[in-house]
């Protein structure tokens, strides 16, 4: 107890996903990042993006920019409900149940389907995921791929159900700027409070925040995401933050939430959203590079199992599970200690630095076995991510 906490442990202890249960503003613990994505998703889906900084000329009005913005998104913004297999342990029988609700926005539609882009972790676990587009007004949602690691999922319904409606535009997030207008639309505490509005600033354009397992409460990654004072609640997790122009800046996705605290809110950059959110539907997974070992945080494991190294961080490699990596030489033991010149000091480290290499590349790998310190050269080879959500069961709600 006498250790200052580090940082980052700090602020992924104070984060809260902003979805929430039906009517509750039950604060979750977050899981959570996202490293800018290397593959290309196919090009027959086209998701359209613009230059933010079209039209500098332009006078946009504030008060009635909020006004314009709103109205020319609203209609594509729905809840997600996330219904969950539940036992009665009396009755020995299971029925579908909400477990809660989200956000989400549509970004795409051809003939046949419209798609919405939403967060993993406001569909995972889920047997069943509904969409409201008006109150009383349930679709059937296919979830068409998830990505914990991004925190983004992408679902499906009949493009009758935005019949005359046109997707939404996504922004350059790349060139927002802090201080300028941020628009949140979404689904807080529950569909008694769908298409709430509420509206504030960019307060700083890159943060880099924790991305954890909703499950275990295991960081994933760190990602950069884009910092809000707009109020964004349990609820709100997957709609989308918009700016002055009703482009979509980034998908909403968590706070922070500890006493004297507010107005810190983050969304994933529209940047990231697009490359992933294309991944999802036309493959329904998303590619991130991998090295090819398993391992764990040489701070977590217990003394006694420590090797014999002369440092107390980096990665301990458990297995090599992929011929690269053996063929490079990469042993069960070794201490990653540097991917490619960055010090790893923890599996968090690791994927973040391995996330901004492709897949295919030779990244330089510096391990201790012993008190020795070997340079080796590992090819990166891909990895795809698999649903999060439960087996379709066709049951009636």
């Amino acid at each position: 107890m006498g250790q200052k906490r580090p940082r980052r442990a700090w602020v992924a202890g104070l984060l809260a996903l902003a979805s929430g249960g039906l009517g509750l503003a039950a604060g979750l613990t977050a899981p959570r990042s996202v490293p800018t994505l290397s593959a290309q998703a196919p090009s027959h889906h086209e998701v359209k993006a613009v230059n933010a900084a079209a039209d500098p000329g332009g006078v946009v009005s504030v008060s009635t920019g909020v006004t314009q913005a709103v109205k020319r998104v609203e209609p594509d913004v729905v809840g997600v409900e996330n219904y969950q297999l539940v036992s009665n342990f009396f009755s020995q029988t299971s029925k579908l149940q909400a477990t809660g609700i989200g956000t989400g926005v549509m970004f795409y539609k051809d003939d046949r389907h419209a798609y919405i882009v939403t967060n993993n972790h406001v569909v995972e676990g889920a047997a069943k995921v509904d969409i409201v587009v008006d109150p009383g007004k349930h679709h059937d949602a296919d979830v068409v791929g998830t990505d914990p690691y991004t925190d983004l999922a992408v679902l499906r319904v009949p493009a009758s159900v935005f019949r005359g409606i046109e997707p939404v535009t996504f922004a350059d997030s790349s060139r927002i700027e802090p201080g300028e207008p941020a628009i949140a639309i979404g689904t807080p505490l529950g569909l008694d409070f769908a298409d709430t509005v509420t509206s504030g600033i960019v307060s700083a354009k890159s943060r880099l925040m924790p991305v954890q397992d909703e499950a275990t409460g295991q960081t994933l990654d760190y990602q950069t995401v884009i910092q809000t004072d707009a109020a964004i609640n349990p609820g709100n997790s997957g709609g989308p933050l918009l700016n002055i122009r009703g482009e979509v800046i980034g998908i909403n996705s968590c706070k922070i939430v500890a006493q004297n605290f507010e107005g810190m809110g983050f969304a994933i950059p529209s940047n990231e959203v697009k490359v992933v959110a294309k991944q999802l539907m036309d493959t329904g997974h998303a590619v991130h590079p991998a090295l090819g070992v398993e391992g764990y945080s040489l701070a977590s494991l217990p003394q006694q199992m420590w090797p014999d190294v002369p440092v107390d961080y980096g990665v301990w490699v458990k297995r090599v599970s992929s011929p690269e990596a053996r063929a490079a030489g990469l042993r069960p033991g070794d201490v990653i200690v540097a991917l490619n010149g960055q010090t790893v000091k923890t599996m968090a480290e690791l994927r973040t630095a391995l996330f901004q290499i492709h897949p295919g590349d030779v990244a330089a790998v510096r391990v201790y076995r012993g008190d020795k310190l070997l340079a080796l050269q590992v090819k990166i080879g891909q990895m795809g991510t698999r649903l999060t959500t439960e087996p379709a069961l066709d049951v009636t709600r």
